[in-house]
């Protein structure tokens, strides 16, 4: 993935969405862009013109902590916006370390790992990377997305589902605002590693096969997805309304442990539980979401 073409898509974009009214400039009545003139980024980040320009061709490695922050102010990011252009130019640095990799294929959560999410047993949890596989799951998360996990021929990956599966469409009653946050996740993720071969390889196929996606990508958006409210309607229990918490894991950075809880006495509860009965009888002691676990040392 062209980092260079990143940058300058992303500032491009980001600038084309502020208007001068905005930060406090005449908007005049012979404008011919959309948003605000480079000159006018440069003036508010305190930058000469030929060094934003430059930037915003893509040449962003080398630009100090205090140079992005000042071109965050002036473009007005929001806070999942300006880490993303600190991840991007991290990403130029000729010597940024690329963020750990696993082979989503192979990789298994260590014993555990697996026991803590057995533990919880009141709501789905589940462990993804930021391409969307998931990789670990306790039973509650495996009923939840089984939908994602019987797509003919692929690992589990919750892009692929809501872009390629017309069940998603039903799974997700509000399907625009997840494949919102779907993208976004995707940027986010490919902001911070550019090279990333699998993650280019899936954002080439849905941006092939998915006009949606495609549409969507070209956008640049980006955002923090740690917690909130998430409807969802499944084809076993109906509609179900959750609060999720997403997780960062400081044992493997790069990884998300999401986990989904109803309100207490809520129908959702009532569903989580008829939920939890079905993959009782569904999957009985097979135990579908056990991996082997991994030898690990510390």
């Amino acid at each position: 993935m062209d980092n260079r073409a990143e940058v300058r898509e992303f500032l491009t974009s980001r600038r084309a969405g502020v208007t001068p009214e905005q930060v406090g400039l005449p908007a005049g009545t012979n404008r011919r862009v959309a948003g605000l003139r480079r000159s006018e980024v440069a003036t508010l980040a305190g930058v000469s013109v030929e060094y934003y320009t430059r930037l915003e061709r893509g040449a962003i490695s080398g630009a100090s902590p205090e140079i992005l922050d000042s071109l965050a102010k002036a473009l007005r990011l929001d806070d999942a916006e300006r880490a993303h252009l600190f991840d991007l130019a991290h990403a130029a640095s000729p010597v940024a370390r690329p963020p750990r990799r696993r082979n989503s294929k192979s990789w298994a959560p260590h014993q555990s790992l697996q026991w803590a999410l057995d533990a919880i047993t009141a709501g789905p949890a589940f462990v993804r990377n930021g391409r969307m596989d998931v990789l670990a799951v306790n039973a509650l998360a495996r009923a939840f997305y089984k939908d994602v996990y019987d797509m003919p021929g692929q690992p589990p990956n919750i892009a692929r589902f809501t872009f390629l599966d017309e069940r998603a469409h039903e799974f997700y009653p509000d399907w625009d605002a997840f494949a919102d946050v779907t993208v976004s996740i995707l940027r986010t993720e490919a902001g911070r590693d550019p090279h990333n071969k699998e993650l280019h390889d899936l954002i080439g196929e849905l941006c092939t096969r998915n006009d949606e996606f495609r549409r969507r990508w070209a956008a640049h958006d980006v955002r923090h997805h740690g917690t909130g409210f998430k409807t969802f309607h499944h084809s076993v229990v109906g509609d179900v309304t959750l609060a999720y918490e997403g997780l960062e894991m400081a044992a493997e950075p790069g990884l998300t442990l999401t986990i989904y809880t109803a309100e207490p006495g809520s129908p959702s509860e009532d569903a989580l539980r008829l939920l939890a009965s079905w993959a009782a009888g569904e999957y009985g002691a097979e135990e579908p979401a056990r991996p082997a676990p991994e030898r690990f040392e510390r």
